[in-house]
């Protein structure tokens, strides 16, 4: 385990997660506003569970963080940190499984990556990007005190169509006025 909350655990991914990473993601409510395209086949699964659990949070890059539920082991999403080549930035995205949104799991979460990165590891900013549509990131990224930075009209060609990207940021000297999930 690489993070705790009061409900969650936040670790890497193991071979036995495939059939959950690829049923949730293959969601298309979950798929509408991200990158991939659902379905994901059980083989992308299971080669991306691969690729995440051989990963190091401490090296520039994409890390993923498996979300379990302390209460029953469940896997209900991920969390990614792309970490800068200078070790003082990072870029965050997150995933939930649809039966499992609007439970505070995703804020819980999030909130205890960004705790790590500025107060464990001593990042100096976060940013996140989202579809403009994608209004519960929006309020989940202002929630957990994010500034929204600017719009990129028509910047994305995703799915058949070009998107508006949102551009967030928090420093880490707003960090602490940044309001804590009450969950946590």
């Amino acid at each position: 385990m690489l993070l705790e909350t009061a409900r969650l655990r936040l670790r890497r991914f193991r071979p036995e997660d495939a059939p959950v990473f690829a049923a949730y993601r293959s969601d298309p409510a979950v798929a509408r506003y991200q990158s991939w395209t659902a379905p994901v086949p059980p083989e992308s699964a299971a080669a991306l569970v691969r690729k995440f659990a051989g990963g190091d949070p401490g090296q520039p890059g994409w890390f993923q963080y498996a979300v379990e539920l302390k209460a029953d082991g469940c896997l209900v999403g991920d969390v990614g940190v792309n970490l800068h080549e200078n070790r003082m930035q990072a870029e965050l995205g997150f995933t939930l499984a649809a039966q499992r949104q609007g439970q505070g799991y995703a804020t819980e979460a999030v909130w205890a990556v960004m705790r790590d990165l500025f107060e464990g590891r001593g990042l100096r900013r976060l940013s996140a990007e989202c579809d403009a549509r994608n209004l519960d990131s929006v309020r989940l990224l202002e929630r957990l005190g994010f500034q929204n930075e600017g719009r990129r009209p028509a910047n994305t060609w995703i799915k058949g169509e070009w998107t508006d990207d949102l551009l967030f940021g928090l420093l880490a000297s707003h960090w602490r006025k940044a309001a804590s999930p009450a969950s946590i």
